[in-house]
């Protein structure tokens, strides 16, 4: 088992108890078979099998997250993606504009 599998699996689960469901609950709003459900996202946050991206997609979706967020690298962009899903339309825009001036990559001419 990959640290990343573990990472992606670390992050479903924090996802999930923050939307307050159960693992039988998301894998049925996902779209799993409820027969399967429990078990299938018991695997995916034990980091034993990974979604297909479809699938992460459904995941994030229902958990009103990025599906960005399950692949992060790092814990603070994580947090970060994390946080930004769940932010009003004021406090997007005040980030948007926070970040407006930084610099971004370069553009091909």
């Amino acid at each position: 088992m990959a640290d990343a599998d573990k990472q992606w699996g670390a992050r479903l689960k924090q996802a999930r108890l923050a939307a307050e469901l159960s693992q039988k609950q998301l894998g049925i709003e996902a779209g799993i078979d409820e027969f399967v459900a429990s078990t299938r996202i018991n695997r995916y946050e034990l980091g034993v099998h990974r979604p297909d991206y479809l699938t992460a997609q459904n995941l994030a979706k229902v958990l009103k997250v990025s599906a960005a967020f399950f692949y992060a690298p790092e814990d603070d962009v994580a947090a970060l993606l994390f946080k930004y899903a769940r932010a009003n339309r004021a406090e997007l825009a005040a980030v948007r504009k926070a970040l407006e001036r930084l610099p971004g990559p370069p553009t091909e001419s």
